[in-house]
């Protein structure tokens, strides 16, 4: 018995061990850009992190992840999406055989790589992309409804109400579950609020931006757009008003120093005492400040009170009296020599 049970062990160990490589051995391609979070089926991709068939990647409210398969197609997944590598069949030329993806939800950008068009197909629960060597963006609402908007080459959706050509750069078709279908026109802005949803597109928008060569796609005049977030609104550029022509500033003038008061020269017509003791010249000083030696032109330049020539007029009129002084004297002398002299006679 137990050897029965050893042998369907060792048979089954073989068989899990040689499907586990088969499994394993299935990459279809590699995370090359992840922001904020995108995870697979065993959880967090990373930069590098490999990704497999059936694999299902998903990306948070504000995630992105962008992807390389082995041919290389390039594949950008926006945020809030869903999407399952469904099919992929390789062969030795470095093409694919088959590539079939199923977008559930979201927002992504399809850039095909070096196999054939026809082994490309993208699944949408309103219809089928089908790839005729191309590069464009594609939407899938919550209800289902799609929205295609052509970048390079050509494509073709067909859905329960028919097919749609897409051959013109930022043609774009809308197509419903129920088989509602757009006819092929310019996408503008207005596609938004069609799609419900001002987060939709935002490759096209700029609220998403992708590296390398997969963002260098343009925008189909959509760059303007800007869904949810006010603080993107750019506000209308400022026209500067005309420049005023302004003189030039006049140089104010300095105020003048003042001068220092000089000393007046002593004028006849002014009393003393309208002036400052200190400015007075020094030959103005009364007779007191030098008793023992008095000055020959004492008084000179002096005036009376009332402004007439002061003590210079009356050394003249006092040098006159003492010569008439003598005069008499002389006179006296002479006529008392005369008188004595008769007398004697």
């Amino acid at each position: 018995m137990w050897g029965w049970r050893s042998v369907s062990v060792a048979t089954l160990c073989i068989a899990l061990n040689g499907a586990w490589p088969a499994l394993a051995a299935e990459p279809v391609g590699q995370a090359v850009v992840v922001k904020t979070q995108v995870t697979g089926q065993s959880g967090p991709i990373e930069v590098d992190t490999r990704v497999h068939r059936n694999e299902r990647i998903k990306t948070s409210q504000s995630g992105l992840g962008q992807f390389v398969f082995r041919d290389g197609t390039k594949l950008a997944v926006g945020w809030g999406s869903s999407v399952v590598i469904d099919k992929y069949v390789f062969d030795d030329s470095q093409s694919v055989k088959k590539l079939t993806i199923r977008a559930a939800k979201g927002t992504f950008r399809w850039v095909s790589g070096n196999s054939n068009s026809s082994a490309y197909q993208i699944l949408t629960p309103a219809g089928t992309i089908g790839v005729r060597g191309t590069a464009f963006d594609f939407y899938v609402g919550p209800d289902g409804t799609t929205a295609i908007v052509l970048l390079n080459g050509a494509a073709r959706f067909c859905g329960p109400g028919g097919c749609r050509q897409l051959q013109q750069r930022c043609d774009c078709v809308v197509a419903k579950p129920n088989g509602d279908m757009s006819a092929a026109r310019r996408v503008d802005p207005s596609i938004l609020a069609t799609l419900g949803n001002q987060r939709a597109l935002p490759f096209l928008s700029g609220n998403q931006r992708l590296a390398g060569g997969i963002g260098m796609l343009g925008g189909c005049n959509m760059a303007s757009v800007a869904p949810e977030r006010k603080d993107r609104t750019r506000p209308p550029p400022a026209v500067a008003p005309a420049p005023q022509r302004q003189d030039p500033p006049q140089r104010q003038a300095e105020p003048q120093k003042e001068r220092p008061n000089k000393p007046d020269k002593p004028h006849h017509d002014k009393p003393h005492h309208d002036r400052p003791h200190h400015d007075r010249p020094h030959h103005d000083k009364p007779h007191h400040d030098k008793p023992d030696r008095p000055d020959k032109h004492d008084g000179h330049g002096r005036h009376d009170d009332d402004g007439k020539p002061g003590n210079h007029g009356l050394d003249h009129r006092g040098h006159e009296r003492h010569h008439d002084r003598d005069r008499d004297h002389d006179n006296d002398r002479n006529h008392d020599r005369g008188h004595n002299f008769n007398r004697g006679r």
